[in-house]
């Protein structure tokens, strides 16, 4: 038993250095797997996402109002043959500018002719009944005032006279009448404007029983523009136009295609009164039309300043977003750090919008890179296009671009 302890006892102290030495590799071995873990983990964190951001200023602007529109003629002038004839010839190309007293069409003629010719002679033989008539009152009158003849006779001859004179009279008004029906187998545009598709061909027989309607003539420069507003529009505008000296609110017009008609209009009439039914004011204003690039029944939209928002807190329209049925932006703060933010929105100008409550003048508002950015995220923000800038003030001339989707509440 001695020999066997002393065996183990000196093997057991030969072996515990060696058990130490493993432990202590295999405790270093731990930590360096431990840090190579942690650079690992840190070196696959994504960096923060890049977004766009604009600045929230605070400016006075106009704000603009949108109404659909349909475009008027100033004048329209309907064509009619007002005597009975053949259409006998068209002196004008179909859809194009007429002058004033430009001839149009021209009728048969010669009966007419023929009737101011019997006219004419008609009245030649009643000057020449009133020439004898005069002739017999004159040469009676000095007998008559004599007794020399009976006044019966001298009677007759004032009466012969007076019938005679009545006889020119009705004469010369039928020559005047022939005259008139003759000039009306010679039609011209009482008007300057563009003249519409013929309705009656040439060789057919009009004016039998009625004014045949022959084509159309409308004036287009200027145009007109008719739409219609609310009572509190028309308040505004009003105001609007008082506030700046009564000078008239230029107006934009946005045609179908979506562009903008180049030349400015001018209200120029309201309605006499509000239909009580709709509570709406009809409005007319005049376009200069000088291309003759617009014509009557287009329709489009009409734009213009209906009042002024003074100190108006204004962001990009795309910073918007709505979420569950509130509107609400993305704000990144002085860390760079994402907030939510429910905003109260109100008009907008252009590509901007007011915001009533919600926002402060120089906070930070994404633009771009929305859907990158999460509340209490971190981002990395770069500021803006100077394109991306609010649009004109209230008193600039260029109103901004009219907006497509803005409405004419």
């Amino acid at each position: 038993m001695g020999v066997l302890q002393w065996f183990l006892n000196g093997r057991s102290r030969a072996v515990a250095p060696m058990l130490a030495g493993v432990c202590l590799a295999v405790s270093l071995a731990a930590c360096d797997s431990s840090k190579h873990a942690d650079k690992a983990k840190q070196a696959a964190a994504p960096p923060p996402p890049p977004v766009v951001v604009a600045e929230v200023v605070q400016q006075t602007v106009p704000i603009y109002r949108e109404y659909v529109a349909q475009t008027d003629a100033r004048d329209t002038v309907e064509i009619r043959a007002r005597v009975q004839a053949f259409l006998e010839a068209q002196h004008f190309i179909e859809g194009t500018i007429v002058k004033k007293d430009q001839l149009l069409f021209t009728l048969d003629k010669r009966e007419y002719e023929m009737k101011l010719r019997q006219t004419k002679a008609e009245l030649d033989v009643a000057l020449a009944r009133l020439g004898k008539a005069g002739t017999d009152e004159r040469r009676l009158r000095p007998l008559a005032e004599r007794k020399a003849v009976p006044q019966q006779d001298y009677d007759n001859a004032a009466a012969n006279l007076l019938a005679a004179t009545a006889s020119v009279e009705a004469a010369r008004s039928r020559v005047a009448e022939a005259e008139l029906n003759l000039s009306y187998t010679a039609i011209r545009s009482p008007i300057a404007g563009l003249i519409g598709q013929r309705l009656v061909s040439p060789g057919n027989l009009v004016g039998k029983g009625e004014a045949t309607l022959l084509d159309t003539v409308s004036s287009i420069d200027p145009i007109r523009v008719n739409f219609t507003i609310s009572e509190a529009d028309y308040l505004r505008f009003m105001a609007h136009r008082k506030e700046h000296g009564n000078v008239a609110v230029p107006l934009d017009l946005e045609l179908a295609d979506g562009s903008v008609f180049p030349h400015k209009g001018e209200i120029v009439i309201f309605d006499r009164a509000a239909d009580t039914k709709t509570g709406t004011f009809t409005v007319v204003a005049e376009f200069p039309n000088p291309e003759r690039e617009l014509r009557p029944g287009q329709f489009g939209r009409v734009r213009g300043a209906a009042e002024v928002a003074r100190d108006a807190i204004l962001v990009p329209k795309r910073a918007m977003q709505e979420i569950q049925g509130m509107q609400t932006v993305l704000v990144v703060g002085a860390d760079d750090m994402v907030a939510l933010r429910t905003i109260q929105p109100g008009e907008t100008v252009g590509e901007l919008l007011i915001v009533r409550d919600g926002l402060k003048p120089g906070e930070r508002v994404i633009v771009d890179g929305v859907q990158k950015a999460r509340p209490g995220s971190k981002v990395n923000p770069s500021l803006a296009a100077a394109g991306s800038a609010p649009g004109p003030k209230a008193d600039e001339k260029a109103p901004p671009k009219p907006a497509a989707a803005a409405g004419g509440k």
